[in-house]
């Protein structure tokens, strides 16, 4: 008998401790259901006894406002600006006003005419102006290159001519000591291989090689090619 009075206490205790359920009956977004109930029952009861929504209301069938001075006369100096430009005048919109018609250009160029250019250019005229041409073209063959007057500089041109090998052939001899590391240390104090070359002439090449530019012995100080200079008396 005390287990089942001690069940019963516990049981009001924790009821007691339950958190309050709220009413379901309350609409969601509403102060109370019931009075939503109520006004939906007197809207329905309105419409049944032959109720009416109220009318809407009046459309006035005055003008809109014009638009104020400044507006309308900053308006038409730009509409008056724009017609002095395109040099045509504006024309109203209004149903009585027909759609303009599009110009369509009529005619061709003289030039795409074949009945005008064959009326200012024949087959006879044109066979007679190319033989014209013909007699007044030219064919200019190129010349030996002018000797410089006054100087006793090698030039590297002249040079290019005269020789006939390529890169590499052995014509001269050369020593062969330490050959690699002064090739490269002497030519890289060179611009260009232009100026080692004829720097290398100056100092008595091809036939001497005293800074160690040529160790190949091809007659060409620091890789210089003189192909090039030799296009010019093709």
């Amino acid at each position: 008998m005390k287990h089942v009075i001690g069940t019963i206490c516990a049981l009001g205790i924790v009821a007691g401790c339950a958190p309050t359920v709220p009413d379901s009956a309350s609409g969601v977004g509403f102060d109370s259901y019931s009075t939503y109930q109520n006004d939906r029952a007197s809207r329905d009861e309105a419409l049944a006894t032959g109720g009416r929504l109220p009318p809407p209301a009046q459309v006035s069938s005055e003008p809109l406002a014009s638009t104020s001075g400044d507006a309308a006369q900053e308006q038409q100096a730009a509409m008056d600006a724009a017609t002095a430009n395109s040099g045509v005048l504006p024309v109203e919109a209004s149903p009585a006003n027909p759609a303009p018609e599009a110009v369509t250009p009529t005619g061709i160029s003289a030039e795409n005419d074949f009945s005008a250019v064959s009326e200012q250019r024949t087959i006879e005229s044109d066979a007679a102006r190319i033989a014209r041409n013909r007699q007044q073209y030219q064919v200019i063959e190129p010349g030996a290159l002018p000797t410089r007057s006054g100087s006793s500089e090698p030039n590297i041109v002249a040079y290019a001519l005269q020789t006939q090998h390529p890169r590499g052939t052995a014509l001269y001899s050369r020593s062969r000591l330490n050959a690699e590391t002064k090739f490269r240390r002497n030519c890289a104090a060179y611009p260009s291989p232009d100026q080692a070359q004829l720097d290398f002439l100056k100092r008595g090449g091809p036939d001497r090689d005293r800074l160690g530019l040529d160790p190949d012995g091809d007659g060409y100080a620091c890789d210089w090619d003189p192909a090039p200079f030799r296009l010019v008396g093709r």
